[in-house]
């Protein structure tokens, strides 16, 4: 079994395993935030970015993912109907901007549709871990030429 398992603790690290998740899928009940310990998780279906180039027109793969964002003091959204079950979520990317010279700030998970979640975090400290085996699929992401 050849499941990803990475930790970032700055923003090289961070960089990595935003490039993993880009085009990550979710549903908002995959969605916690632990206030007492102080972990955000999300479980998502990953698109395995790093078989595709391997695939050339074969079919892709997507993965059952694990993500736990640790030492987060707060979460804010925007544009998230957290009531809506059955809408599914896709990241796109997860940006770091520090407060000041020390190493806390936010992380922004930035998703599809003008949406976001915002994690307020004392450091860096992210932790991504496939939890399942691998499911074919057709379908590759496409992103517009900028």
């Amino acid at each position: 079994m050849d499941s990803l398992k990475l930790l970032a603790l700055d923003t090289e690290d961070l960089a990595v395993v935003s490039a993993h998740l880009q085009d990550a899928v979710f549903k908002t009940d995959g969605l916690a935030y632990d206030a007492r310990h102080h972990v955000f998780s999300v479980v998502v279906n990953r698109f395995a970015w790093e078989k595709a180039a391997r695939a050339r027109g074969k079919s892709f793969e997507r993965r059952r993912a694990a993500i736990a964002f640790k030492r987060v003091n707060a979460v804010r959204s925007i544009g998230i109907d957290r009531k809506d079950k059955d809408a599914v979520l896709s990241l796109l990317a997860i940006n770091f901007t520090p407060n000041g010279e020390g190493p806390d700030g936010t992380l922004e998970l930035v998703l599809s549709g003008s949406a976001s979640i915002a994690l307020d975090v004392e450091c860096v400290e992210v932790q991504l871990a496939d939890t399942g085996g691998a499911w074919e699929t057709s379908l590759k992401p496409r992103h517009p030429a900028v």
